[in-house]
């Protein structure tokens, strides 16, 4: 469709152009299954129209009505092939040899006009022939977890999928208890997973693994085609921005919760929230997911799951390159791990130099955070304000710590380091404040949004996605959640129903 074509395109059947790019590839690799629109009523919940743009939408020439047909499934655009895509996994360390989509569905690839293709998926829309014993449904409650965190690690410019909206309904689900069920709709330049190559390694079935590699290159990493190894190159380019992903994750004290084989993107997106969390008081091994029995995927755990993860990866694209090369590619992880999380956490504190003092500088600061119970989010937006005067006590950020010493003796070392760098004070507050957020999406907001989105009032969703949308920012109207959290957000607890 030409671009004069398109404005003048009044609905989505118009809009939208699908470019189904994995529908092509063998039907292993799928099932083709139509979304299951709700029995009971439904409407929108929340809307994005970031995402909407994204796709080459203008939100504004689309009646909502439009989109609740769409997301619920209700009434299919022209040139989808939905269907359901299939990987296995390890669960916790477990190898499962079939998982795939149990509650999502697919529904095409779209191409927006500047060539940007981006699939759409509709998570909670009933049964697939991989959703076992499952009812193939989300919950209110999840969908809205995963819509504002998904849109939260992208204000924080971290990879992730994205969400376009939310459509509730009136259907009862049932999980720890009844709820009502709702379809959120994701989009992601692709969902291929690591689980998605796995399976196909552990059926023998190596041509697939051959198959679904070049589907990927091809696809999504097509500088690696005039490679002289390009299976090696993908997995290279996997274990770098794997590395990366992981790193920004530690900086800025973001807990997946479900490390499996299953959830890990292939482009190195962050995908599948579900028992997430962002730390509060400081702890290197925060578990956030109680389902979690044994600290798997605990805070301090995440960059060595992330290379167990890849060794996992690796194995499944043995047929494809030598065990010598796979294990090369392996082995840049860890210092590629280590330097990006030294280099986010130099910005955190406005350290120009990088060497065995700065190092120490931070690897003190966690320390006393630790032991003083210190928010992690509040302490690194608090320093944004340090004053390097001789005489400055800096009481906002000391009163954060339970022992003052702790912080003055810290604060010292930094105040010397950064005399040494000659820093200044208003150009570092400036740069801190781009890297430091003033919000996270912290669990207790998340469950706020949800009681009143339970109660027929989706508000409070609408006023987090506009806040998380920008996290550095004041927002002074939203004050009370970059403030200490209330006493009662240490009793929410999330699990893999979450």
């Amino acid at each position: 469709m030409s671009e004069t074509a398109r404005q003048t395109a009044t609905t989505l059947q118009d809009i939208l152009q699908f470019d189904n790019c994995f529908a092509r590839l063998p039907e292993r690799f799928y099932s083709r299954v139509n979304p299951t629109p709700f029995d009971a009523s439904h409407h929108l919940v929340s809307f994005n129209p970031d995402v909407a743009r994204l796709l080459g939408v203008d939100p504004d020439s689309v009646a909502p009505d439009e989109w609740i047909d769409l997301i619920s499934g209700c009434c299919l655009p022209n040139g989808c092939e939905p269907l359901a895509m299939l990987y296995a996994g390890h669960q916790f360390g477990h190898f499962v040899p079939q998982l795939g989509d149990g509650r999502a569905i697919l529904l095409g690839e779209v191409r927006n006009p500047q060539g940007g293709k981006y699939d759409i998926q509709l998570k909670g829309s009933g049964l697939t022939p991989y959703s076992r014993s499952a009812d193939g449904r989300a919950v209110l409650r999840s969908t809205i977890r995963e819509y504002l965190c998904s849109e939260a690690m992208h204000g924080l410019d971290i990879p992730t999928t994205r969400a376009l909206a939310i459509v509730g309904s009136d259907a009862e689900v049932y999980r720890e208890q009844i709820e009502t069920g709702a379809i959120l709709a994701r989009v992601a330049p692709s969902h291929v997973r690591f689980g998605s190559f796995e399976v196909f390694y552990h059926r023998e079935q190596h041509d697939a693994v051959q198959q679904l590699a070049d589907y990927v290159i091809t696809e999504h990493y097509p500088d690696l085609a005039a490679h002289d190894t390009p299976y090696v190159a993908l997995l290279e380019e996997v274990v770098q921005r794997t590395a990366r992903l992981i790193a920004q994750w530690q900086a800025v004290g973001f807990t997946h919760g479900v490390l499996n084989t299953d959830n890990m993107s292939i482009l190195g997106l962050t995908l599948d929230y579900g028992p997430f969390g962002f730390m509060e008081q400081y702890q290197p091994g925060y578990i956030c997911n109680h389902s979690d029995f044994h600290g798997r995927y605990a805070f301090d755990q995440q960059p060595g799951i992330g290379l167990w993860n890849l060794n996992r990866l690796a194995q499944a694209l043995i047929p494809l390159m030598s065990v010598d090369a796979a294990k090369a590619a392996l082995e840049q992880y860890e210092p590629l791990f280590v330097d990006h999380y030294l280099e986010l956490m130099h910005a955190k504190l406005g350290l120009k130099n990088n060497d065995d003092t700065t190092q120490q500088l931070i690897t003190d600061l966690l320390s006393a955070m630790q032991a003083n119970q210190v928010d992690y989010t509040r302490l690194f937006r608090a320093l944004c304000d340090f004053d390097t005067h001789p005489q400055a006590r800096n009481e906002t950020i000391r009163n954060l710590f339970v022992e003052r010493e702790a912080f003055d003796h810290w604060a010292q070392q930094y105040r010397q380091q950064l005399e040494r760098e000659q820093s200044d004070d208003t150009s570092r507050r400036e740069a801190l404040r781009k890297v430091n957020p003033k919000y996270v999406l912290r669990n207790y907001m998340a469950q706020i949004a949800i009681d009143k989105a339970q109660q027929n009032d989706f508000s409070e969703v609408d006023r987090l996605l506009e806040v998380l949308r920008d996290p550095f920012a004041e927002h002074p109207d939203m004050d009370h959640y970059a403030g200490e959290p209330p006493g009662w957000a240490n009793q929410i607890e999330v699990s893999c129903s979450s």
